[in-house]
């Protein structure tokens, strides 16, 4: 669990519901027109703009800001050297029961236990890390248009609203209600916009980095092992994925 995103998220809820209720409740903040021309208008902008299949896919994809687990750089180097050293002195097939921590280096040393040729090992890790990089880059494009179209979609709740309210100026029971939806749509759709949407957009593009930089560790690492590289020369390749201050002192990011 993502603490910081969690904490984030109810932070800012909580932090808007706590003065809504201090304002009279949150009761008057609630408004069934303006609720649909938000929330189900910014739903169906989006679709236009993506395929069902890439749209459903984004809720899947935002799971990664709250719930997120990628081995430690320096735990994966630690672990490649002892495999490299195996490797070397035992052979590739000595991996072969060995357990390993991720499931993308697991997938990377069966490909070397089955003896494939290593320009095909690099295309087939290179492959998968490419398509897990896709499907993050997506979500987060579908979060970041859900947070532009949210608020533009409040807008033409505003619009409505307004145009409800200077149609009706002399049934002053009608002033109250098309008041409402032109100032909550807008507050909904800044609430998806700001609150939601784009801060998921950002935690999803930085873990599509995250699991970027780790699986390129991993196919360097795998394709090391296989040429039977020195351990200490793997150590130093992998190294040079870390920040130069915590290369030598054994520090995590």
């Amino acid at each position: 669990m993502d603490l910081a995103t969690l904490l984030g998220v109810l932070g800012a809820f909580g932090v808007v519901a706590g003065a809504m209720t201090m304002s009279g409740g949150i009761g008057i903040y609630v408004d069934v027109a303006s609720i649909l021309i938000v929330f189900a208008g910014t739903i169906f902008v989006v679709l236009v703009k993506f395929n069902v299949r890439q749209f459903l896919g984004c809720f899947k994809v935002a799971g990664k800001a709250f719930m997120f687990k990628l081995v430690a750089p320096l735990d994966l180097i630690e672990e490649v050297v002892a495999l490299a050293d195996i490797a070397r002195k035992n052979g590739l097939l000595a991996l072969e029961d060995k357990e390993v921590s991720d499931d993308f280096l697991k997938s990377g040393i069966q490909l070397l236990v089955d003896g494939h040729d290593a320009e095909v090992v690099r295309q087939l890790l290179t492959k998968d890390m490419l398509e897990t990089v896709k499907r993050h880059d997506n979500g987060a494009k579908i979060w970041k248009q859900i947070g532009d179209v949210a608020p533009a979609m409040g807008m033409v709740g505003t619009l409505i609203g307004l145009v409800a309210m200077l149609a009706n100026m002399s049934d002053p029971s009608a002033i109250g209600p098309s008041m409402a939806i032109a100032l909550l749509t807008t507050l909904y759709g800044s609430m998806i916009a700001n609150m939601l949407a784009i801060p998921i957009s950002d935690k999803v593009a930085l873990r599509k980095e995250e699991e970027g930089r780790i699986k390129s560790m991993i196919i360097d690492a795998i394709i090391g092992i296989q040429a039977g590289q020195n351990p200490r020369v793997i150590d130093s390749i992998l190294r040079n994925y870390l920040p130069l201050s915590q290369r030598a002192d054994g520090n995590d990011d």
